[in-house]
């Protein structure tokens, strides 16, 4: 009885000694492997589309985020993100019990072992230089996984109407190259406010832009007898205005400033004229630094270049006023200068006269005293430094009622013209 339970033990023992070198012999991704018969199948098998029925869609699960936004170019209507994207869709043929595999629930394998779906992306121009992740992740559920990281040069019609207020939004459609939704069916799986929440966590780089947020859609276009549904990711995103407001925006208003002081130089000599074509061509530069900027494609103008336009055209009215002035004082000048000429030759001859009259009685008459004489002698001396300012001529005058008259209309006029470019600037389209 003894012998026969020791028997017993004995063959538990080895029975447990077995099953555990057993379980230690499938302690390695290789017994995986090899359970699942990879390393054996053929290319072509990988190539198929994994499911048991074929008109079992495959649903392919799509994530994105954004984590740096590297640059905008508005001149050639270009958005450059650096994005990581992760895809994961169900492989019918893959999957495996941990628990006899010593608890292994995923493995990463080398990507060319799977097949992927073919998702693109619409407005991606120009292909990511750096690889593609070498391998995807397989889990026992037969889920597979594949994470990217992508620096995307992508289209992205930009609307620069409020420039440098403006706000862009560019969008990042994914969609199936050829399958059709029956056959792949591709999903969003977080919302726009999780990817919003996640994408500020891990931002780095947002160059001179804001970021705001990210909304997450999906559209199924009709493709001759098949739909077709794609995912769409919009970046919302708004400009920082601060650099473009103290380099552009502030010195063109300076420029309006100081033609504006010009008003108080004499309209007389030339400094005034050369002085506000200076103004003039410094806006002129300025508008040839904004045509570099914006792009030539846009419907509308944009309102940075209606504010230059504006200016510009404030200081050429005013430009125009200067010259209308100084013609209209010349005009009065010139025959009056010939008028004052004769009329002085006239006086001096009659002053002349009237000396010697005075001069030849003060030698006749010697009984007057020699305080009187000094009397006479400075009355003739004032007499003849006398002389009388004249008085403006009529174009003279013309020219001064213009200069006041355009003055209060030219200060109105930039008054106005500021509150609407305020006003337009603040306005949300």
């Amino acid at each position: 009885m003894l012998g026969g339970v020791l028997l017993l033990l004995l063959l538990l023992s080895g029975v447990l000694f077995a099953g555990g070198a057993a379980a230690e012999e499938n302690c390695s991704y290789q017994d995986v492997l090899d359970h699942l018969n990879l390393t054996q199948r053929s290319k072509l098998f990988y190539m198929n589309r994994p499911v048991q029925n074929y008109k079992t869609p495959t649903e392919v699960h799509l994530d994105l985020l954004l984590y740096a936004i590297l640059e905008v170019k508005e001149k050639d209507q270009k958005f450059v993100p650096y994005v990581w994207t992760t895809m994961w869709w169900q492989n019918d043929f893959v999957s495996w019990d941990p628990d006899e595999f010593c608890g292994i629930s995923y493995l990463s394998i080398p990507n060319e072992l799977m097949w992927k779906p073919d998702i693109t992306i619409v407005e991606m121009t120009e292909r990511d230089n750096a690889p593609p992740s070498p391998y995807i992740t397989l889990t026992s559920q037969g889920n597979v996984e594949i994470v990217n990281d992508q620096v995307l040069t992508s289209t992205c019609r930009m609307q620069i109407y409020k420039f440098p207020f403006d706000t862009q939004s560019c969008n990042l459609t994914f969609k199936s190259f050829i399958h059709s939704d029956e056959e792949i069916k591709l999903v969003h799986h977080l919302s726009s406010a999780q990817i919003t929440e996640e994408s500020r966590d891990v931002m780095r780089i947002q160059s001179e832009w804001l970021f705001i947020n990210i909304t997450v859609s999906s559209i199924t276009n009709k493709i001759f007898l098949h739909s077709q549904t794609s995912v769409i990711y919009t970046v919302n995103m708004k400009r920082r205005s601060a650099l473009y407001i103290v380099n552009f925006i502030l010195p063109i208003l300076f420029l309006l400033c100081l033609d504006l002081s010009s008003f108080m130089i004499s309209d007389s000599g030339g400094e005034k004229l050369g002085f506000k074509i200076t103004v003039l061509l410094a806006i002129t530069v300025m508008q040839l630094i904004l045509n570099e900027i914006l792009p030539s494609s846009s419907n509308s103008i944009p309102l940075i270049a209606v504010y230059c336009i504006g200016v510009f055209s404030l200081m050429m009215l005013s430009l125009l006023e200067t010259v209308l002035v100084m013609y209209l004082i010349e005009k009065d000048s010139a025959p009056r200068d010939d008028e004052t000429e004769e009329e002085g030759k006239q006086d001096s001859n009659k002053q002349f006269y009237s000396y010697q009259k005075s001069s030849s009685r003060l030698m006749e008459e010697s009984h007057v005293s020699e305080n009187l004489l000094d009397e006479i002698k400075a009355l003739n001396l004032l007499l003849k430094s006398r002389g009388e300012e004249p008085k403006p001529g009529y174009w003279t005058r013309v020219a001064q009622r213009v200069n006041k008259a355009f003055c209060v209309f030219y200060l109105i006029s930039v008054a106005l013209f500021l509150i609407y470019m305020f006003l337009n600037w603040n306005y949300d389209l």
